[in-house]
């Protein structure tokens, strides 16, 4: 990133860098800055670039369905999760609580419609919306089986970092949370501070 009195000069990977003039900054670039930019064609059929992406994305859904698969642009941080754009054209939000990899600024993947909310707006998940029961069932019995091979105690519990539920189960909490909560019901396991463990009858 260069910055003169005409604007910003962002490198985008072309001979020719992208002009982003001053009116286009949501905030004032600055030299070795790396940011989001929207591009799009200036009055006279130039490509220039804009940093202002609210100007540019939408807040609420149009021709979206829950469950569709789509692509995600992670823009930025916030106090529930991260904001992105979805399709580059809307605004979405993961829930931190939701996420069970680490995601940065800047960074492209695959998302799902998780949710739309009555007031147009849409949330998202990186796991596919819809575990029916059967899949369901299927999370209980490896819970059950990594417990019978770990001595009847495994130690995660609905309040796990997502990580450490992914990376054991390859679930999002909120999956392991349905299994958890299904097995407990049946009797099958007891959930204690630390963990979990198989009921008595069940060890």
């Amino acid at each position: 990133m260069e910055v003169n009195h005409l604007g910003a000069f962002a490198d985008w990977g072309l001979s020719k860098d992208l002009f982003i003039p001053f009116a286009e900054q949501h905030h004032p670039l600055k030299p070795g800055n790396f940011t989001i930019v929207k591009v799009y064609l200036d009055n006279q059929g130039r490509p220039a670039g804009s940093t202002r992406i609210d100007h540019w994305i939408e807040d609420t859904a149009t021709g979206l369905k829950v469950g569709e698969k789509v692509s995600l642009l992670v823009a930025e941080q916030t106090e529930l999760g991260f904001k992105a754009i979805i399709n580059h054209q809307f605004w979405g939000l993961l829930y931190s609580n939701e996420l069970y990899r680490r995601i940065r600024r800047g960074q492209a993947l695959d998302g799902y419609i998780q949710r739309i909310r009555d007031d147009g707006k849409i949330d998202l998940s990186l796991n596919q919306p819809g575990f029916n029961n059967s899949k369901i069932d299927g999370v209980a019995q490896k819970i059950v089986s990594q417990l019978n091979e770990n001595s009847g105690f495994l130690g995660l519990t609905d309040k796990s970092p997502p990580p450490a539920i992914y990376a054991a189960f390859g679930v999002s909490k909120k999956v392991f949370k349905q299994a958890i909560g299904s097995l407990y019901k049946a009797r099958k396991i007891t959930i204690e501070a630390e963990g979990i463990r198989l009921a008595p009858d069940d060890a």
